[in-house]
């Protein structure tokens, strides 16, 4: 069986992230959409409540699932069994940084790959930061975002 990990912090999941996640489940048995906590990072929404968001927006999805976890993201993979770590790419300018985080797993562990995917066109703009900042200042963020997502974060700002 092919085990996907999908790291990332999610904060909050974008339709480019649910992109992502759509090409993967097509191609490997098990995807799984991990949360990271990342302590050193401010987060603007829990690591609860980012799985929660998730889980209700990949409802559609059979073979995806939604865990968070804690450390290095290629021991995690380790202990799920997982066989590749997914990437997403929405531009060159992702690239480098991605490509040294691939090279970093790789010198941890050769047996875990790793793939890049890339959003469709129209998802290649949108960042979580940016979501944050359109809703921090009163914008529309109904067409970046699942509806579950969008209505949670108006009721949170």
């Amino acid at each position: 069986m092919k085990i996907a990990i999908y790291p990332g912090s999610f904060d909050p999941i974008t339709y480019g992230h649910l992109d992502i996640v759509k090409n993967a489940s097509e191609i490997f048995d098990k995807v799984i959409i991990a949360v990271a906590n990342n302590s050193a990072k401010k987060s603007f929404l829990s690591v609860s409540e980012r799985v929660e968001l998730i889980n209700s927006s990949i409802k559609e999805f059979t073979n995806v699932e939604v865990d968070s976890f804690d450390g290095l993201t290629i021991e995690y993979a380790k202990k799920r069994g997982a066989n590749v770590l997914i990437r997403g790419l929405r531009a060159v300018s992702d690239f480098e940084f991605e490509m040294q985080l691939s090279q970093t797993n790789k010198a941890l562990c050769a047996d875990i790959k790793t793939v890049f995917l890339t959003t469709k066109p129209e998802y290649n703009f949108i960042s979580s930061s940016a979501i944050k900042e359109i809703l921090q200042n009163g914008g529309d963020i109904s067409k970046f975002v699942p509806n579950v997502v969008c209505e949670y974060l108006i009721s949170k700002n």
